[in-house]
Order: structure tokens, then sequence, then C-alpha cells
């Protein structure tokens, strides 16, 4: 279970003294005791799945703020959030590489019949199921919007 991870990995932190870590790791822990309080969560904690798509919810908040950073020429902050980002991504699965991701995205799109750039809510619903945590959601639809336009499948 993610949580009990965290806490291994806290005391960790706690031990090396390593503030940047020790942040992120307890942000991280905070989000998932929220998540378990919420209205409606299941007494038995968060599932895998659950647990999965906060971590990419956070990793996805680190990117996006250290792209404004980096437009803002902030890289103090764009660094802090960038050692964010490759904490939080120690607890996501591996992620797929492009080839990789080209050819799953390929099979997905062969078999839902997509033509066209018009499919792409079709692949992308599909897509987004299957590799959930493998790959950014950015980083699917840009490809699947390549594959559709492209017109040689």
């Amino acid at each position: 279970m993610l949580k009990n991870t965290l806490d291994a990995a806290i005391k960790q932190a706690m031990f090396a003294k390593d503030k940047v870590r020790l942040t992120t790791l307890r942000s991280l822990k905070s989000q998932i005791m929220l998540a378990e309080t919420a209205e409606g969560a299941s007494a038995d904690g968060l599932t895998p799945e659950a647990e999965l798509k906060l971590l990419n919810k956070a990793a996805k908040q680190r990117r996006d703020a250290a792209a404004i950073y980096n437009e803002q020429f902030r890289s103090d902050l764009e660094e802090n959030e960038l050692a964010e980002l490759a904490i939080i991504e120690e607890f996501l699965p591996a992620q797929l590489s492009e080839a990789d991701l080209v050819e799953k995205l390929v099979h997905i799109i062969q078999r839902v019949g997509a033509t066209g750039p018009s499919d792409l809510g079709k692949v992308m619903g599909v897509a987004a199921r299957e590799l959930s945590g493998q790959a950014d959601g950015k980083r699917i639809s840009d490809v699947i919007g390549h594959l559709l336009n492209n017109t040689n499948l």
C-alpha cells in the first residue's frame, strides 16, 4: 500500500535531513489521507488505481508549475518543482518509451476502428484507461493526433 511506503520514505528523509524530499512525501501522504476521508470514500482505503490517479495528478501539477516557472524565467522555483516531480515519479510505474507508446496506440487505433482525426475521442477514451500511469495524458493525446492524421496505418 502506498501509504505504508510513504511512511517508510518519510522516516528515511527525516534521518537524511532532506527537506525537499520530506516536504514532497508529506504532501503526498496528506493528499492520500484527504482522499481516504473524503465523502463517499471506501472504509478499506484507496484502491491501487485511486493511488495511481492521485500520484499522476500530483506529478502533472508539478510539471505544469515547472513549465509556468520556466516561461517566467524563475529557474529557482522551476528547479524545486522538477525536484519534487522526480521524487513523485519514484512511486509511479515506469513510463513507456516513445516507440512502445506508438506501438500500443497503433493497436488501440486498429482495435477501435478509428479512421481519422474525428475519432480522437473514441481512441483517447480507451488509451487513457489502458495506459493510465504509463504515459502522460497530453503525450498520449499528441501521439494519437499524429497517428490519426497519418493515413498510412
